[in-house]
């Protein structure tokens, strides 16, 4: 007890003369002097302590060891990796100047705690060989590359990933899976070829990915049949060729052309001179028709010899002999040799039988037949046509002239329903021409409207309500969408919360609503607002078609007359009081 009074005397004695604005009251009470790294700051206590507050000081420490700080935060490195604790934990100051704060043995530490885990031979290597002497031992370098510079064969060709190819166990051991991790998998005869065939120099980028790449010298043909020599050689082997020209070309080998050597079709370069594929092209000179007959040779020539001809069948041209077709002498067509410019159309001799003045088109066949140009077919298929007869369109009632006026106005007859049935439409066209999006062609009236279709789907309780309460005239689009307009005798807000009534009630029931407003709105209820009446808060009408009237979202807009304070203590009134009870106080933090 005395000593504690003669320690007060002596402090009382120094805070009154006049040294005492040099020396402060905790250089007094100083453990000891710091190290030399803090001598700067010693009597600048501030710096490193927070007054009655000790886990204010690992604040203060980071400051200055911005480093430290920035490991703590990104949890890496020793410091980011430790279980969080105060650092005079392991650094204690004040121990004089040539004390060690920082105690670290080389041979105990667990480099596991750092962002570099030693593995395999990287275990057994001297510290000093990655960690400089005079730079802190957080500051070396985590690439391969920065230790193994000078082991990089590929003189940096490959950047500075090693460890895609290398490991830790040894250097020289790859690991390399070309299948996966380049865009050359390795197959057939080229697994067993060595890296350097390819690879010449230690360069790998860059490296050729075709086959004349590395096989120009093996190229027998000089270059005339291009570069891609996958076309016909394989990985398998180079010297058999595996090109099949009866499924890799559109040219089939038949006859002769099979004992053909390559190079009397292809003279010059493969890809670059394209060959033609008709017979005329290699045997011109032996085209006896002087082109008369076109260029198809193979109608009246076949593959085992030029000479061989079969005799001609007019059924395999495009204009099979049918009908009275077949007894006409070849002349009554064909006016020259060009047999192939001869037209194939009906019309180029039958147009002076064309009752239909051209309207129809040129399509004779679709209604007359070979046997006879007066003999129609025994009935007009109008199924393809654009305009299908079905139901009641196709029963015997319904005649040709109720449609089409004559036989020029065929193909002009409006296809729209409301051409024909525009007296029967009570919509008085408000629902457009499109009639057969609700009536069928079976009867007019209809029998099922999929009001899903229109832009008001009907659901719930609007299901079973009758058409006419919505629609009250036969001009359905007239009829508006919106709840509010069928609703507002519903409405017990008296537009309070406006008209989109959709917000809170469904179509199930009017009875049935919902209203998250903390996800809608912009305010969570929470404690004894959730008992609240919306009319308590909401008190003014909105501005249609708005939800709801905006508030303001502070306290004080619904609770100024219970702040007993008189607005001493500020408008957040959230900061003492508690939503579940006003006059419960927010308990204090220590």
């Amino acid at each position: 007890m005395k000593s504690w009074l003669a320690l007060l005397l002596c402090v009382g004695a120094l805070s009154s003369t006049s040294l005492a604005g040099a020396q402060s009251l905790e250089s007094v009470l100083s453990p000891g002097p710091v190290i030399k790294a803090h001598a700067k700051t010693e009597h600048e206590c501030d710096a490193c302590h927070v007054r009655f507050d000790r886990a204010g000081q690992d604040a203060r420490c980071q400051v200055c060891h911005k480093e430290v700080a920035l490991d703590l935060r990104q949890q890496r490195g020793l410091h980011g990796r430790h279980k969080p604790q105060a650092c005079r934990a392991c650094h204690t100051d004040h121990r004089g100047r040539d004390a060690r704060i920082v105690e670290f043995d080389p041979r105990t530490f667990d480099h596991r705690q750092t962002d570099f885990e030693l593995r395999d031979k990287h275990a057994q290597v001297d510290c000093v060989k990655c960690h400089s002497a005079g730079k802190r031992w957080s500051a070396a370098a985590s690439e391969c590359v920065a230790c193994h510079r000078a082991d990089d064969v590929h003189k940096g060709g490959l950047g500075k990933q090693c460890g895609d190819c290398h490991n830790a166990r040894r250097w020289k051991e790859v690991d390399f899976d070309h299948d996966k991790k380049t865009r050359f998998p390795l197959a057939g005869a080229h697994i067993p070829v060595k890296c350097d065939a390819c690879h010449r120099n230690g360069q790998y980028k860059d490296t050729p990915r075709t086959c004349i790449g590395c096989h120009r010298k093996d190229d027998t043909h000089k270059g005339q049949y291009g570069d891609k020599c996958e076309t016909c050689h394989s990985v398998k082997t180079w010297k058999t060729s595996t090109f099949n020209h009866d499924a890799d070309t559109h040219f089939l080998l038949k006859g002769k052309h099979r004992t053909v050597k390559c190079a009397d079709c292809h003279t010059g370069p493969l890809y670059r001179t394209r060959l033609g594929k008709e017979c005329v092209d290699c045997h011109r000179k032996d085209d006896k028709h002087k082109d008369t007959l076109g260029r198809d040779c193979a109608t009246c020539h076949v593959e085992r010899s030029w000479k061989e001809s079969p005799g001609f069948d007019h059924d395999k041209t495009r204009y099979p002999l049918l009908g009275k077709h077949a007894k006409v002498e070849c002349k009554a067509c064909h006016k020259d040799a060009l047999f192939r410019q001869t037209p194939s159309q009906c019309i180029a001799c039958h147009r002076q039988d064309d009752k239909h003045a051209g309207t129809l088109g040129e399509a004779c066949a679709d209604c007359h037949v070979e046997r006879d140009w007066k003999t129609l077919q025994s009935r007009f298929d109008h199924q393809r046509t654009r305009f299908p007869l079905r139901n009641a369109h196709a029963a015997a009632k319904v005649r040709c002239g109720d449609c089409h006026r004559d036989l020029r106005s065929y193909r002009n007859t409006a296809l729209e329903c409301v051409v024909c049935h525009k007296v029967q439409d009570k919509h008085e066209g408000t629902l457009g021409a499109r009639c057969e999006q609700c009536h069928g062609d079976s009867n007019w009236r209809v029998a099922g409207f999929d009001h899903a279709r229109t832009r008001f789907a009907l659901v719930g309780r609007h299901v079973n309500v009758v058409c006419k309460s919505c629609h009250e005239t036969q001009r359905y689009r007239d009829a508006p969408r919106d709840c509010f307009s069928c609703h507002r005798k519903d409405d017990a807000h008296k537009s309070r919360f406006g008209t989109r009534c959709e917000e809170c009630h469904g179509a199930r029931a009017w009875t049935l609503w919902e209203f998250d407003h903390e996800q809608r709105g912009r305010w969570k209820l929470d404690g004894a607002h959730r008992r609240t009446a919306c009319e308590q808060c909401h008190r003014d009408p909105a501005a249609l078609p708005r939800l709801a009237a905006p508030l303001e979202r502070d306290c004080q807009a619904c609770h100024r007359r219970e702040d007993v304070h008189d607005g001493a203590f500020g408008a957040r009134c959230e900061i003492c009081h508690l939503t579940d009870n006003w006059k419960q106080i927010r308990p204090r933090r220590n």
